[in-house]
């Protein structure tokens, strides 16, 4: 039921909207921070705990499966309806937090690959199975293998 992973997405982007909104309440701010971002994390969790509850059912992973194919567009979507220009005129902190942010994720993505140890490239991984495909045969003689 491809219903269900929409509905999902829904109630997630409901949720990460409301938060967002509070979120630029608490800070000040007449608009949603961080909305988009807050919506797809409760997205991923929902997944990821529905998968480990074995309540993921076929058809909801194909529904939410359905919707993450389209997850950066739906993305580009929901963060052209934030105004970033009236953000700017707010001051430097913009710059300085979405610098930040942007540093946060390279050197988060760099100790993410640091610590999940060596990893086989897909050269690797083809050459490993280029090497079986030209292992020669055996040849069988009455039952037998030599």
């Amino acid at each position: 039921m491809t219903i269900s992973g929409v509905a999902l997405l829904a109630i997630c982007t409901l949720l990460g909207g409301y938060l967002g909104d509070l979120l630029g309440v608490a800070l000040g701010v007449k608009a949603n921070v961080g909305g988009v971002g807050i919506a797809m994390i409760f997205l991923i969790a929902a997944r990821l705990w529905l998968g480990r509850h074995s309540r993921l059912s076929h058809g909801l992973k194909t529904g939410v499966e359905f919707w993450g194919s389209f997850y950066i567009p739906i993305v580009v979507a929901m963060a052209a309806q934030q105004n970033v220009v009236a953000a700017a005129k707010g001051g430097p902190i913009v710059l300085i937090v979405g610098i930040g942010a942007v540093a946060v994720c390279f050197a988060m993505v760099a100790l993410i690959g640091r610590l999940s140890g060596r990893v086989e490239t897909m050269d690797e991984i083809e050459a490993r199975e280029a090497e079986k495909l030209a292992a020669p045969v055996p040849h069988f003689k009455s039952g037998r293998i030599g």
